[in-house]
């Protein structure tokens, strides 16, 4: 598929979904909402994507929310609301239901709806002069693209709730320091090196295993323990079946390295 705001590779198992209107610093407008849910759509529906790395070009990781879209009819904002996260949420619903692990990597400043999609990520990864900006509070606006799921699961519920509050702004360091970020590295190129690397790692990794992970942990919080232990122990059953798990045990057992494909 063609965008305007993003480009889309996918190439030895690893898909690379790239914010890519750089000039206007990948701002979250009417195109770029749609664009995000259809490019989600499509490779929910590949069976070769294992991890995605989500990454940016220009000057920002994303301004964020295009506030243009309000600023023109005022009346209407509400509709534009609805409109846009359209999109957007079940785009982020379709990559969270995935098997695929996500590496997002912060090159440079991200805000508002662009901090909860990094939060959404399995692993983060920041240049060090990265800042992480709440931004909501500052329009009158509540949150979006799950970040009360993201950030609360990163920061915990208190923190989260102040950062949002407040309409913070953490560096790099202090992100990391609250769970936020995973990884602080240089900046350049170095950011997205690393956090390449880390998602080609996860793509040669037991695909179907790590999807029933992602589940386990989306539920977590929200299910009773009793439930939860059934939920892992039915989990772990399906793991147990795949092709994967055969190799993993054949590997162990020869002691050598294992070759997984996914299945």
């Amino acid at each position: 598929m063609n965008f305007q705001t993003i480009e889309l590779v996918v190439e030895d198992g690893l898909a690379e979904l790239i914010l890519n209107d750089a000039e206007a610093g990948n701002p979250m407008g009417e195109v770029f909402c749609r664009e995000f849910g259809q490019a989600a759509n499509e490779l929910a529906k590949r069976k070769d994507v294992r991890a995605i790395l989500l990454r940016a070009e220009g000057r920002f990781f994303s301004v964020g929310g295009d506030v243009t879209m309000f600023a023109r009819d005022l009346d209407a904002a509400s509709a534009v609301v609805r409109d846009g996260t359209f999109g957007l949420h079940m785009g982020l619903t379709r990559l969270v239901r995935m098997d695929a692990p996500i590496v997002g990597c912060a090159h440079a400043s991200a805000a508002g709806g662009a901090v909860a999609l990094l939060a959404n990520c399995d692993l983060v990864y920041a240049a060090r002069s990265a800042r992480f900006t709440a931004a909501y509070a500052q329009l009158g606006f509540t949150c979006d693209l799950g970040a009360t799921v993201g950030l609360a699961s990163r920061m915990g519920i208190a923190r989260a709730r102040r950062f949002l509050l407040l309409g913070e702004s953490l560096g790099a360091e202090e992100a990391a320091d609250v769970g936020l970020v995973d990884h602080v590295v240089d900046d350049g190129a170095e950011a997205v090196q690393q956090a390449r690397a880390a998602a080609t790692i996860l793509a040669a990794g037991p695909t179907r295993a790590f999807g029933e992970l992602r589940r386990l942990f989306a539920q977590s919080l929200a299910t009773p323990l009793e439930a939860q232990l059934e939920n892992e122990a039915q989990s772990l059953a399906r793991a147990a079946a795949t092709a994967d798990a055969r190799e993993g045990i054949s590997a162990f057992t020869g002691r050598r390295q294992p070759r997984f494909t996914g299945r």
